[in-house]
């Protein structure tokens, strides 16, 4: 492995081993992005199939995916995840560090460019696969029309469209484009505020009491993971972004999609439609389960890392 001086400013970053109860020998690293972004990776031990690629969804941080490094490594795949600009112990945005802030999602793809040579200088083993949550789906679908060079892609709730209420919705478009010539453009989105905690009966990612204390605990120990919600123009370049995706044809790889039937985040029929159109994908449909399918009950849970670890596992 180099340390120091590598064009991707690559040097060792804090890890919080206490709460992610992944593998041992994991190790983390600082990563600088093409504007000077400080950004943070963690390396999960080599497994002898290659290397599955974590993209995290928007809040998310390297610690959240402890307990999913310790299943692929189960599977025979090591595993890396990333904290994007603007979460986890990435650098935060000047204004307000607890607002999730990008003018343009063009930002992200910095990101993976900083990774992926990052990657290559660690020299994580492949081949690679790629496993994008959320966010990190659209982010991760993006890294694939960008030549991200991975064998098979699963995705988890892609953020391919978003659930808006139908007023809301009808009315987006103006508002956030009026957000930032009126000053607003890094005032909360609507609906949204500061960081705060959640009870497991109101929340909209898992039906398992064991894996929301299991997130719980990692934010409670370290409240600098936080993060509250996003910004007008965060909104309105996700808009841009997930509609640019809908629009380009799909990747050619092998390709999963797996959603909860209880999902409340991201625009179910969206993925449905992506995967219609994928040459090599399949949509699969979780019955019971919210947003988070890699951190809801056990069976769920066990599925959904199955179609993964097959997916890949039929690449090789």
């Amino acid at each position: 492995m180099l340390i120091g001086a590598s064009p991707t400013g690559l040097g060792p970053a804090p890890f919080f081993g206490d709460v992610a109860e992944g593998p041992t020998g994991v190790s983390a690293w600082w990563v600088t992005s093409a504007d000077g972004t400080r950004l943070r990776l963690a390396v999960w031990p080599k497994g002898s199939k290659g290397t599955v690629l974590l993209f995290p969804g928007r809040t998310e941080y390297c610690e959240k995916y402890g307990r999913v490094a310790a299943d692929l490594a189960a599977a025979g795949y090591g595993m890396v995840a990333f904290d994007w600009r603007g979460q986890g112990l990435a650098d935060r945005p000047q204004h307000r560090r607890d607002m999730g802030h990008v003018v343009s999602f063009d930002e992200y793809r910095d990101d993976v460019a900083a990774f992926r040579a990052a990657l290559e200088t660690l020299e994580v083993p492949k081949p690679w696969f790629l496993a994008g949550h959320s966010m990190g789906g659209a982010i991760g679908l993006r890294a694939l029309h960008d030549g991200l060079p991975v064998k098979a892609a699963a995705f988890t709730a892609p953020m391919w469209g978003i659930q808006m209420k139908p007023l809301l919705k009808s009315i987006s478009g103006i508002v956030l484009t009026l957000a930032g010539p009126f000053g607003l453009g890094k005032a909360f989105a609507p609906t949204t505020g500061p960081y705060a905690p959640m009870s497991f009966d109101d929340n909209p990612l898992t039906t398992d009491r064991d894996q929301f204390d299991y997130m719980a605990r990692q934010t409670t120990a370290h409240p600098d993971l936080t993060l509250g919600g996003p910004s007008n123009l965060w909104v309105k370049a996700a808009l841009d972004e997930t509609a640019a995706l809908m629009q380009m044809p799909a990747p050619d790889l092998p390709c999963v999609a797996i959603v909860g039937t209880r999902e409340k985040i991201v625009e179910v029929d969206a993925v449905a439609t992506r995967m219609l159109s994928w040459p090599d994908g399949r949509f699969v449909s979780l019955d019971g389960a919210e947003h988070e399918v890699l951190m809801e009950a056990p069976a769920r849970r066990e599925r959904t890392l199955q179609e993964i670890a097959d997916l890949f596992d039929a690449s090789l």
